[in-house]
């Protein structure tokens, strides 16, 4: 397996509608991958004039990509410094910050994580209220996307506003009396730079990865993403650079199991020894919003069978802690000219901690690294369900709020 990443620079606004039942149309703050998985196969279908062709034939390339059990997977494209090339992912649902001066150091007063500590908390029987490390007032949840750059934490976002158009009537081609509309767009600049976004497209075979890469960067700035092309908005350049997946997943497991242990001889210092099971711990961590499916039923939570599913493992298992919430999402699907399903998705950022048993522990590693590479649940190729395994940000406390 390849993946594909791409360096996505906005050339003008874009308008990426996030689509809600009973709502009207708003902007997202990222570009979904069901938008970069349109406009590549809309290009290649120009291109290669595939629309005079049986496009489910075999031994095709584009069967290969978009139709395929096997199909290549469309990640998120997520806000990024546009100097820098850094990994991209989401704050973990358990992430906290000062209510009064929110944010990263040295802007807020700081970020910190608290499922370790609440897991000790709750293992104890004792509530965890943390509250803010600097002036020790009250703390809430904390969202968005961040990065890690020479141990410094940086968040990343975009900014949004509004472009009013009028209706053209087209026979007369003049303003259309008492229609007038805004879109809600992102940027295509921010700080006076351009804005850039980070994605990654994942692909089976590494042929026609190799084909792939070089059919983007040869049509690098022929894509529009988004609606309102017509308009003028949705113009993109985009760079793709082909590496090997990074799913080093045994040591982030390890050293998530480290510094568990290191938090639990604290409280037994604080509260006394607790008989605890001799097991290892990892999470979950949604990279992206995700749809989850058990028993043919929506779902919010990842559980034990689900995972061993997914994974193909029969190893004993138990989930620990969950921490999650849920949203509604449609769209349209500009193939067919229909508007998708309305879908329940369990937020990006959710957080699952799961323990087996120590002799199993390299099994699930194993399982863990594909599970990372393919990701969970429904709608996968489109950007739905990518993962992380044991988030580095669970590692940072309060006492060392970023």
């Amino acid at each position: 397996m390849k993946e594909i990443q791409l360096k996505i620079t906005a050339l003008s606004p874009l308008a990426i509608g996030r689509k809600k039942p009973g709502s009207v149309s708003e902007a997202g703050d990222y570009i979904p991958g069901s938008v970069i998985r349109g406009a590549i196969a809309s290009v290649i279908i120009q291109q290669s004039n595939l629309q005079n062709h049986d496009l489910t034939a075999t031994n095709n390339d584009f069967q290969s990509l978009f139709l395929n059990e096997s199909a290549a997977i469309f990640r998120n494209a997520y806000p990024a410094p546009s100097d820098q090339e850094a990994k991209i992912k989401v704050l973990p649902a358990t992430a906290l910050t000062s209510k009064t001066n929110p944010g990263f150091k040295p802007k807020g007063y700081g970020v910190f994580d608290t499922l370790i500590d609440r897991f000790c908390a709750e293992s104890y029987g004792y509530p965890y209220d943390p509250n803010c490390p600097q002036d020790g007032g009250r703390v809430e949840p904390y969202k968005g996307f961040y990065s890690k750059q020479n141990s410094k934490y940086c968040p990343h976002s975009v900014t949004k506003r509004l472009l009013t158009r009028v209706g053209i009537n087209r026979r007369r081609l003049t303003a259309e009396e008492q229609i007038l509309y805004s879109l809600e767009v992102l940027n295509e600049t921010q700080e006076q730079k351009p804005m850039v976004y980070r994605s990654s497209i994942m692909v089976e075979d590494n042929h026609l990865a190799e084909s792939l890469e070089q059919f983007l960067n040869h049509n690098s700035q022929n894509f529009r993403l988004g609606g309102a092309a017509s308009r003028g908005l949705g113009k993109v350049e985009i760079e793709a650079n082909s590496v090997e997946p990074d799913t080093d997943v045994s040591s982030r497991i390890k050293l998530f199991n480290k510094v568990l242990q290191q938090r639990w001889q604290k409280w037994a210092e604080l509260f006394g020894n607790l008989p605890r099971e001799e097991r290892n711990y990892f999470t979950l961590n949604l990279q992206s919003d995700t749809i989850l499916t058990e028993n043919w039923r929506r779902t919010m939570v990842i559980s034990p069978e689900m995972l061993q599913q997914f994974t193909g493992m029969n190893a004993p298992l138990i989930l620990e802690v969950a921490y999650s919430s849920y949203d509604y999402v449609s769209g349209w699907n500009s193939a067919w000219g229909l508007l998708k399903d309305v879908d329940l998705i369990t937020n990006k950022g959710g957080v699952y901690l799961f323990s087996t048993i120590a002799d199993k522990t390299k099994d699930w590693i194993q399982a863990l690294e594909k599970l990372a590479r393919k990701g969970v649940g429904n709608r996968i190729g489109e950007g739905f369900g990518q993962i992380e395994v044991c988030s580095e940000f669970h590692t940072v406390f309060r006492e060392d709020a970023v």
